[in-house]
């Protein structure tokens, strides 16, 4: 079945993504305040939008991919923004991942108009959105999951309804509180293995065949073992992840210890410039601590 959809953010993972619902037949108008992500949607068979209001028009699905909270609310809640263009019963899909507070705010407000509002932050990174393998974690209503399922299977191999507003992105949470762990561990043991004169290779090779395997040993070792950085996911945008994860488990008064420990490596990171590098630079951070950089 082929849906008019509005999507709102073309960067690194909106870009893939929008370019495979096209791809599945659906008829895709594109706004990014980058002109060549949009030109690449169009490359691809898509609309160009020249604003919101343009790609909100007469969609079916409108879909949101951006940064964080602030440029979620600017557009789906600001003046001319999706609430307020859009006609009752659009579906707003945010794929985003932000606070759970906000997406809880943005389906209150919505209700309010008549538009129905899923949360659909996703996992998988550039490459799980090059290859439409993303993990996609959603809350919202029953029947909107099942409305927007055609739409997230073009996109995603794993897709699983987790509960209510917000519920996707306390899934999203606790998954890049995983993410930030290992990450830290594979570190870890590369700088153990070279440190003690063992082939980190061949170590961690042995490693991803036992009980230590993970996708992250499978994708990643071999990248870390050789320094290669280039971003599928920035250090920058794991940080804001982290502090997404710390305030879900304040308001539920939890205690993460771990978490916390992982947000602080994160934030160092940050500090020692390497933001804009892959998460897996988690490596030059404690090789620093180490006095092994």
């Amino acid at each position: 079945m082929t849906t008019t959809i509005g999507f709102i953010g073309l960067g690194i993972m909106g870009s893939p993504m929008s370019g495979h619902l096209v791809a599945a037949g659906h008829r895709v108008t594109g706004f990014d305040l980058n002109a060549d992500s949009v030109a690449k949607l169009v490359a691809a068979g898509g609309t160009a939008a020249a604003s919101v209001a343009d790609a909100v028009a007469g969609a079916d699905v409108v879909i949101t991919m951006l940064p964080n909270h602030p440029q979620v609310e600017e557009v789906a809640l600001g003046e001319g923004g999706v609430l307020e263009l859009a006609a009752p019963g659009t579906l707003l899909v945010d794929m985003s991942t932000i606070r759970p507070e906000t997406s809880v705010a943005v389906a209150e407000a919505a209700a309010a108009k008549g538009i129905r509002v899923l949360d659909a932050p996703v996992s998988g990174g550039e490459a799980g959105a090059k290859q439409a393998t993303l993990s996609i974690m959603v809350g919202g209503e029953e029947a909107d999951f099942a409305a927007a399922r055609p739409v997230l299977d073009a996109v995603g191999k794993t897709v699983v309804h987790v509960g209510p507003h917000g519920a996707g992105q306390v899934v999203k949470a606790a998954n890049q509180l995983m993410v930030g762990g290992i990450y830290a561990l594979v570190a870890e043991a590369i700088v153990l293995l070279e440190a003690s004169g063992v082939d980190a290779k061949a170590g961690l090779d042995v490693l991803a065949g036992g009980l230590a395997a993970n996708r992250i040993l499978d994708l990643k070792r071999e990248g870390m073992i050789a320094r290669e950085f280039a971003p599928g996911f920035r250090i920058d945008l794991h940080h804001k992840d982290m502090g997404i994860a710390l305030a879900a488990a304040r308001q539920v008064d939890v205690a993460l210890p771990v978490t916390g420990l992982i947000a602080q490596l994160i934030a160092a990171g940050r500090a020692q410039g390497y933001g804009s590098l892959d998460h897996s630079a988690l490596l030059k951070v404690v090789e620093n601590l180490s006095g092994r950089a």
